[in-house]
């Protein structure tokens, strides 16, 4: 029922509210681009994600056929939303619950399903899809091996794509009121998208159906060969979408469309829809993004109307899509550019006057006293604009306390080496290489003028904090 005539409700249980989901016009992603694009909104279930849709109809049909007796067991290879789809229902229903998941799954899918009460099982996901140690093979064998267990077979139980057909393809054609012109949706199961499709289809045969896929996936070639060249897949970042064999619950046939993604590109849009739309949002919805994207620019018609999915939250990525490092180790984020003006900047030391210094004419007593009350450890020997030689404390120390004579001499008859000077707009990165315990800092030189110092020091905390 319509949102406006359930919210008036109360609810017997947490599994009523599954579905009717809210749609969400993007409007800032899709800057310039005329066809209108809106993503409905599965963040909404209770379970957090489209496959909440799943969940009770799988356990149902089980029921109904008697495979699955009380106090059963339900087990089931999985990304992790569709295990929180089962696992909710499952709490309501007294059921146990194994689930196994490869390896490349984030932390927060593992620690929600144990919230649960699920037991969990991490498998390798660089292991081809019949071998024994996949996460599909292990939970074939941990249902044949538990008494009074079930798999939930959701890659070829039909239960998936027709619990689509019956909710979320009703769902999106009263929720546009038969405006929709096309689908974007991924294929993990491929329940999504076959029963969302097929209705629609029914509908109105003109829809176009449009599949997202990730880089590394087989599906796209599968299909744009006719079924004749099933590639080995390669190993991908984003979950939950994509394949390395082909479900039984997807029927191609209804697909129009198939567009590549890579993980980078997904990542990226999803980390823009949280930022720009407000929408936090895993990486399969970045991936479906995308190509919705794509796809309303190619159309250029403010008549149509390109509808996908926000798959999942954001909350399950936290360490991996949301975490900038992890991004970075993967070559999924550029490193941001600093440069030594925006350590200056931070540092509060540019200075138009030029930075402190001393000359070579001034004595090592008058450069110690210099460097104790700015309580600076080096400084540039600097004659008129040109940095001519440098002084450390710790040199000048030594040498005053083994001869106190040194402390009258000119620092021009005992200065080092001048530091390096670089321009402002140099990136930070690039001075490592110039640091080193016989030069400790280098001269920051903007518009023809020195106006700040970069010290080890100073490249040893900026480290730290990135």
């Amino acid at each position: 029922m319509p949102d406006s005539v359930r919210d008036l409700r109360v609810y017997d249980s947490v599994l009523e509210t599954i579905g009717w989901t809210p749609m969400i016009r993007l409007t800032r992603v899709t800057r310039g681009i005329r066809t209108p694009v809106w993503a409905k909104a599965e963040t909404f279930n209770p379970g957090g994600s489209v496959k909440d849709r799943i969940g009770m109809p799988i356990i149902e049909r089980a029921e109904r056929d008697g495979s699955l007796k009380p106090g059963g067991t339900i087990v089931e290879g999985t990304s992790g939303n569709t295990g929180v789809a089962l696992a909710i229902a499952a709490a309501l229903k007294g059921y146990k619950c194994i689930f196994t998941m490869p390896d490349k799954m984030s932390q927060e899918k593992v620690r929600l399903l144990k919230a649960y009460g699920a037991e969990v099982v991490i498998t390798p996901t660089a292991v081809p899809p019949d071998h024994p140690d996949s996460y599909v093979m292990t939970a074939k064998r941990i249902a044949h091996e538990t008494p009074n267990a079930i798999l939930a077979n959701q890659f070829y139980n039909q239960a998936n794509p027709d619990a689509h057909y019956a909710t979320t393809g009703p769902e999106l054609w009263e929720q546009t009121q038969g405006r929709i012109t096309h689908l974007v949706a991924g294929a993990g199961t491929g329940g999504t998208i076959t029963g969302a499709g097929r209705y629609l289809k029914e509908k109105n045969p003109k829809i176009q159906v449009v599949c997202g896929d990730p880089v590394g996936s087989i599906l796209a070639e599968y299909w744009r060969s006719g079924g004749t060249n099933k590639i080995e897949g390669v190993p991908y970042k984003v979950e939950g979408i994509g394949q390395d064999k082909i479900p039984d619950t997807l029927d191609l046939r209804l697909i129009d469309e198939f567009q590549t993604v890579s993980d980078r590109e997904a990542f990226a849009m999803a980390r823009r829809l949280t930022r720009e739309e407000g929408l936090f949002a895993g990486g399969s919805s970045g991936l479906l993004a995308h190509v919705a994207l794509s796809v309303a620019r190619r159309v250029n018609d403010p008549d149509a109307c390109v509808v996908t999915f926000l798959c999942d939250t954001g909350e399950r990525y936290l360490s991996k899509v949301y975490n900038d490092e992890w991004m970075r180790e993967n070559q999924m984020l550029d490193v941001e550019k600093v440069t030594l003006g925006h350590l200056l900047d931070v540092k509060g030391e540019r200075s138009p006057a030029g930075v402190i210094s001393t000359s070579p004419g001034a004595t090592v007593r008058q450069a110690l006293r210099l460097m104790s009350l700015h309580d600076v450890s080096q400084l540039p020997v600097m004659d008129g604009r040109n940095c001519v030689g440098s002084v450390s404390e710790n040199v000048l120390s030594v040498r005053g306390l083994e001869d106190v004579k040194v402390l009258e001499r000119t620092v021009g008859d005992t200065m080092d080496s001048p530091f390096p000077v670089v321009d402002a707009d140099h990136a930070m990165d690039a001075i490592v290489k110039l640091l080193s315990k016989s030069n400790p800092a280098v001269l920051v030189r903007e518009k023809g003028e020195i106006r700040g110092i970069v010290t080890r020091s100073d490249m040893l905390h900026y480290l730290m904090a990135r």
